[in-house]
C-alpha cells in the first residue's frame, strides 16, 4: 500500500488504479486522438526512469497536442487518477515515474514550432529533443544555452520540469534563465500562459506570496547559482518581476503540464577553444575553479583520475582536470595563465574537442562502474554548494564516504559548485538500504552546513524531497505545500514529488529482484538512455540500431533491459521466461553487441537475448515452438559440414525458404565449389607455423577467397600458417539463436581439438573473433582452456602488426568506403586496422553503425524493413557518396552479403585487397 497524497480525490494505491484500468483506458481512447496503451509492455517500460526508484503506472497516453493533454487530464481527474508527464525518462530522482497515467510527450508533441533569429527565441513542443533544437538553430549562429550531458535524447519539457543546466551554465545559466513563456494545462484543465508581471498566475497564488514576503526574502540561501531544490517561489517577489514562468520551471511536473514553451537562444562562440587544466588532485581542481570565473569561461567542468581511467592518456599531467571552454585563443591563454595548473592542453581542433568532451558526457554512466567491478548508483547525485566552498565540501564529503565504508567518484560542474557522484550503495539488502538513508541524511546536513542546495541540476524527486526541511526549514516547506494546493487542489499532478513526499528509501527498484541472473544484469541499466538517440548514428557508434529504425522504446537497449527487469520481478510481466512481451522486444535486437561498448554501463543485450531465448524455448515443447530459422540458420555450421555444396541444390527446391523458416525476399548464400580447408590441405608451406588461421564456417564454405588471400598476405609477411587439426567452430550461430546448450557442446569440441596449444589464433571473421573473445569464456567459465583460447585470438590486422611489425604492406593508394563490423567495434577494436590501411595507402574512414543483416537476423521473416533501415542509417549513404574508384571494404561476411543484396557493388575483406596488391599495380 502506497502512502496517500493527502488529497481524497486522487487514488493513492496501485491496486485501485489497476482495478479501474479497463474503464479508464476506454474513456481515454474515446477522448484523445493520440495513443493510449494500458498493455503489459507499455506499463513495464514506464516503471523506471534513471533513478533508483520504481512505480508501476496504470497505462500510458501519447497525446498529439494541447487539446489531447487537456482531455486526458479531464478523464484522469474524473477517475481520481494521478498523472505524470514524461520526456526521455532520464530523471535521476524518480520524478518521471508514476502510479497513474504517464503522458509520453516524446511521440507526437516533439516539434520545433518556430524560430525567430532576430529576437533570438524559439517556440518548442515539450517533447522536442534538445539536440534537435540545437541543430536547427545552429545555421543562425545560435544555440540553447543549457546543455546536459544527455542533450542527444533529453527533451525540453523534461529540462523545464527539472530546471536542467549542463556544462555551459557558468555562461548561460539554467533552463529557468532561458525560458521566456510557457503554455501549461493544469489538472483541472485550465490553460494558462505564464510570463512575468504575474502573467498566468492561478487564482490565489499572488495573494499567498503577498502574505509570505518576509519568508520568501530570507528563506533561500544566497550566492548559489545552482539552487534547484524546491519551488523557486522567490521568483514571484515583486522586486524580481513576479516571474510566474521562472517559478514554474523546476516544479517537476507537480503543478501542470507544459504544452509549449518560448525559449531564449544565445550566440554560439565564434572560436570555441577547449582548455584542459591538470591539477594534483580533485580538491586542488575544485579550489581553483572559482578563481577562473572572472575570466569569463563558458565551462568549468571537473573530474578526477578515478573516473577517467585509461582515457587519461590523452589528458595533460595531473590527478584531476578542469575542462574549460573559452571563446577565442586570447581568452584561452588568459585562462591558462590564471589557472596555476600543473599542466595544460589547449585544443582547437573540433574532433579533438569532441573526443575529450565525450569523456565528460559519458561520466553519468561510467561512474556506475567501480574500479573493482562493483556497481555504484545515484542517490546523492547532484548537490551544489557556493563555488568558493567546493574544495572544502569535497574534502568533507570524501571523509563521510570513508566513514560509511562507501566509495564514489565526484565529478561535475565545478565552476557552479555542482557535484555529481554515484556511490556504491548496497540497495539489495535491508541493512544496505538503512545505510543508504543514514548516509543521505548525513550528506544533506553537510550540504546545508556549506550553504548549498540538495539538488544542483536534476531536481529532488523522491531522492531528496523528504530532506528539504533540512535545507529550507518547516515554514518554507509548508509554503511549498500551500503553493502546490493552489495550482493543483486535487493533488493529481505527480503526487509524492517535492510536496508531501514518500520516504526516500521506499519504492527502490531493486526490491524483490533476484541477486543473480539476467534480472540482476539488466538492473545495471541506470536509464541514461544513450541508446535512445534518434537519427543517424555518429562517429563510430553502433548502439542502438533497432531503436533508430523503429523509434520505439521497447526496441532500445534500455527498453529491453527494463522489460527483463520487470520479468525478473514478476509483478507487471507475470509469465517469466515465457513472456511474449519480452520475446517481441528482443526479436528486433540484432545482437550487434554495440551496447557492450557504447552503453556507458556496458549492458550486453546480445548476451541477455541469448540467455532469454535459451530459457524461453527450454523443455520438450520448446523444440516445436522455436522458429525454424533457429534450426537452419542457427545450425549453419553443422548443415554445411553435412551437405557441403549439396546445400545449393537444397536451396533451389520449391518452397525452400519457407521450409527453412527464412524470408524468400533474400537469396540464400551460395556454397563455394571448394572449401578453404580443402585448398589449404593440398598446398605446402615452406615456413614453420607461427600462427593458427581459424577456418570459420563463413570463410571455409562461403568465402574461401578470403582465407586464401589471408594466407598469401601472412606468408608474404614472413609468417608460417597452419590450420587446426580438426573441425573447429566458435559457436556463434548457436549463441545468436539462443541454443546455448548446443553452443557449449560445440565450444567444448573445439577446445578438445585445440588441446593445450597457446599459439596466436588469427580469425578473419569479426563476429567469430568476438565470440571467441567474449562468449566462449563467459559460457564456459570453469574451463581454463576457454580463457586461454580467448586470450590467443588476433584479428588479421592485429596479427600483422604484432607478429610481423617490420613488414611493409603493398601500397594500394586508393580511397576506401564501407563499414567497420559492429562486433569489431564493440569487442575487438579497429585501431590496428586503421593503421594497416594507412600504411597501405588506403584513404578514408569506414562508417560505424550496423549493416542490418547481422547473421540470421536479416534472413528471418518480418525483419526485412528493420534490416533495410539499419543499412540506410550509415552504410548505404556512405556507399552512394563514395568516389567511383573507391574500394568497398567489409571484413564481415554478413556485411558483404548485405551490400551485395542492396547494391550493385562488391565488398571485400582487407586481406583480399592486400593480396591483390602483392601482385603489383594493375
Amino acid at each position: 500500500m502506497r502512502r496517500r497524497t493527502g488529497h481524497p480525490c486522487v487514488v493513492g494505491t496501485d491496486e485501485r488504479v489497476a482495478g479501474r484500468g479497463g474503464e479508464l483506458a476506454a474513456e481515454l481512447r474515446s477522448a484523445v486522438a493520440g495513443d493510449v496503451d494500458f498493455g503489459t509492455s507499455a506499463r513495464a517500460l514506464a516503471t523506471m526512469d534513471a533513478s533508483n526508484y520504481r512505480r508501476v503506472p496504470a497505462g500510458t497516453v501519447a497525446p498529439r497536442d494541447a487539446d489531447d493533454v487537456a482531455a486526458a487530464l479531464e478523464v484522469c481527474r474524473r477517475h481520481g487518477v494521478p498523472v505524470v508527464a514524461r520526456g526521455a525518462g532520464t530523471s535521476i530522482g524518480g520524478q518521471a515515474t508514476g502510479t497513474g497515467v504517464v503522458l509520453d510527450l516524446t511521440r507526437h508533441m516533439n516539434g520545433l514550432v518556430s524560430v525567430d533569429p532576430a529576437a533570438r527565441t524559439a517556440v518548442v513542443a515539450p517533447g522536442l529533443v534538445l539536440g534537435r533544437l540545437r541543430e536547427a538553430v545552429r545555421p543562425y549562429g545560435l544555440t540553447f544555452g543549457p546543455d546536459p550531458s544527455t542533450h542527444s535524447r533529453c527533451t525540453l519539457g523534461g529540462m523545464i520540469g527539472n530546471n536542467a543546466c549542463g556544462a555551459h551554465s557558468v555562461a548561460w545559466g539554467t533552463t529557468a534563465d532561458n525560458v521566456r513563456s510557457l503554455d501549461v494545462v493544469t489538472y483541472r484543465g485550465e490553460r494558462l500562459t505564464l510570463g512575468t508581471g504575474g502573467q498566468g498566475a492561478p487564482p490565489g497564488l499572488l495573494d499567498l506570496v503577498d502574505r509570505n514576503l518576509a519568508l520568501l526574502r530570507t528563506g533561500y540561501p544566497p550566492g548559489l547559482p545552482r539552487r534547484i531544490s524546491g519551488y523557486a517561489l522567490d521568483a514571484l517577489l515583486p522586486e524580481r518581476g513576479t516571474d510566474v514562468v521562472r517559478s514554474f520551471v523546476g516544479a517537476e511536473g507537480t503543478l501542470g503540464v507544459v504544452t509549449e514553451a518560448t525559449v531564449r537562444l544565445v550566440p554560439l562562440p565564434a572560436e570555441p577553444v577547449l582548455v584542459v587544466l591538470g591539477y594534483a588532485d580533485e580538491t586542488a581542481a575544485a579550489d581553483a575553479a572559482a578563481g577562473l570565473l572572472p575570466y569569463g569561461p563558458l565551462t568549468v567542468e571537473g573530474m578526477a583520475a578515478d573516473l577517467v581511467g585509461p582515457a587519461a592518456a590523452g589528458l595533460p599531467r595531473g590527478g584531476a582536470w578542469l575542462f574549460c571552454e573559452a571563446d577565442g585563443a586570447g581568452a584561452a591563454r588568459d585562462l591558462v595563465r590564471a589557472a596555476d595548473a600543473l599542466d595544460a592542453a589547449v585544443v582547437r581542433d573540433p574532433a579533438g574537442q569532441r573526443a575529450l568532451w565525450r569523456i565528460r558526457e559519458d561520466a553519468a554512466g561510467t561512474a556506475t562502474r567501480m574500479p573493482g567491478g562493483g556497481e555504484a548508483w545515484p542517490g546523492w547525485e547532484d548537490c551544489a554548494v557556493p563555488p568558493a566552498r567546493l574544495g572544502a565540501y569535497l574534502r568533507e564529503f570524501r571523509a563521510l564516504l570513508a566513514e560509511y565504508g562507501l566509495r564514489g567518484t565526484p565529478y561535475g560542474h565545478f565552476g557552479d559548485g555542482c557535484v555529481h557522484v554515484r556511490v556504491d550503495f548496497d540497495l539489495w539488502t535491508g541493512g544496505g538500504v538503512r545505510d543508504f538513508r543514514r548516509f543521505s541524511e548525513a550528506v544533506a546536513d553537510l550540504v546545508v552546513a556549506h550553504g548549498g542546495s540538495l539538488s544542483g541540476e536534476h531536481g529532488d524527486g523522491k531522492a531528496r524531497a523528504e530532506l528539504l526541511p533540512r535545507m529550507y526549514g518547516d515554514g518554507l516547506v509548508a509554503l511549498f505545500g500551500a503553493v502546490k494546493d493552489v495550482w493543483d487542489p486535487d493533488g493529481g499532478m505527480n503526487p509524492g514529488m517535492l510536496v508531501r513526499p514518500e520516504p526516500l528509501d521506499s519504492g527502490l527498484r531493486f526490491e524483490g529482484l533476484p541477486l543473480v541472473g539476467v534480472g540482476r544484469e539488466a538492473a545495471r541499466c541506470v536509464g541514461v538512455a544513450k541508446c535512445r538517440v534518434a537519427g543517424p548514428s555518429r562517429g563510430d557508434a553502433v548502439m542502438c540500431p533497432s531503436f533508430r529504425a523503429t523509434g520505439e522504446e521497447r526496441h532500445s537497449t534500455r527498453g529491453r533491459a527494463r522489460l527483463l527487469h520487470e520479468m525478473a520481478l514478476g509483478e507487471v510481466i507475470t509469465d517469466g521466461w515465457r513472456s511474449e512481451e519480452v520475446r517481441e522486444a528482443l526479436d528486433l535486437c540484432l545482437s550487434c553487441k554495440g551496447c557492450r561498448s557504447d552503453c556507458p554501463v556496458g549492458v550486453d543485450m546480445a548476451a541477455y537475448k541469448a540467455e532469454f531465448l535459451s530459457r524461453h524455448y527450454a523443455g520438450p515443447a520448446g523444440w516445436w515452438r522455436r522458429p525454424r530459422s533457429h534450426w537452419t540458420m542457427g545450425g549453419l555450421p553443422h548443415w554445411l559440414d553435412l551437405f557441403g555444396r549439396g546445400t545449393n541444390a537444397l536451396t533451389r527446391l520449391p518452397f525452400a525458404a519457407r521450409l527453412a523458416g527464412v524470408t524468400p525476399a533474400r537469396p540464400l548464400p551460395r556454397v563455394a565449389a571448394r572449401t578453404f580447408t580443402s585448398w589449404f590441405a593440398e598446398r605446402a608451406s615452406s615456413r614453420p607455423p607461427a600462427l593458427t588461421l581459424w577456418p570459420d564456417t563463413f570463410t571455409d564454405h562461403l568465402a574461401p577467397e578470403t582465407g586464401t588471400a589471408a594466407v598469401r598476405v601472412l606468408e608474404a609477411a614472413g609468417l608460417g600458417v597452419t590450420l587446426p587439426e580438426g573441425r573447429v567452430c566458435c559457436g556463434l550461430t548457436y549463441v545468436s539463436t539462443g541454443r546455448l546448450g548446443a553452443a557449449r557442446r560445440v565450444m567444448r569440441r573445439t577446445l578438445d581439438v585445440r588441446g593445450g596449444a597457446d599459439d596466436p589464433v588469427v580469425v578473419l571473421e569479426p563476429s567469430c573473433a568476438a565470440t571467441l573473445r567474449t562468449d566462449l569464456p563467459e559460457l564456459l567459465p570453469d574451463d581454463p582452456r576457454a580463457a586461454r583460447l580467448a586470450a590467443s585470438v588476433l584479428t588479421f590486422a592485429e596479427a600483422l602488426e604484432t607478429l610481423a611489425p617490420h613488414w611493409t604492406p603493398p601500397r594500394l593508394d586508393r580511397p576506401v568506403t564501407g563499414q567497420t563490423h559492429c562486433h569489431q567495434h564493440a569487442v575487438l577494436g579497429d585501431a590496428a586496422d586503421r593503421r594497416l590501411r594507412e600504411r597501405a595507402g588506403l584513404t578514408g574512414d569506414l562508417e560505424g553503425g550496423c549493416c542490418g543483416l547481422a547473421g540470421n537476423f536479416g534472413f528471418e521473416p518480418g525483419h526485412e524493413e528493420v534490416s533495410l533501415a539499419c543499412a540506410e542509417d550509415r552504410l548505404l549513404p556512405a556507399l552512394r557518396s563514395a568516389e567511383d574508384r573507391a574500394e568497398v571494404l567489409a571484413d564481415g561476411f554478413s556485411c558483404r552479403t548485405q551490400i551485395a543484396h542492396l547494391t550493385d557493388g562488391r565488398a571485400r575483406h582487407l586481406a583480399e585487397l592486400l593480396a591483390e596488391g602483392l601482385d603489383g599495380p594493375g
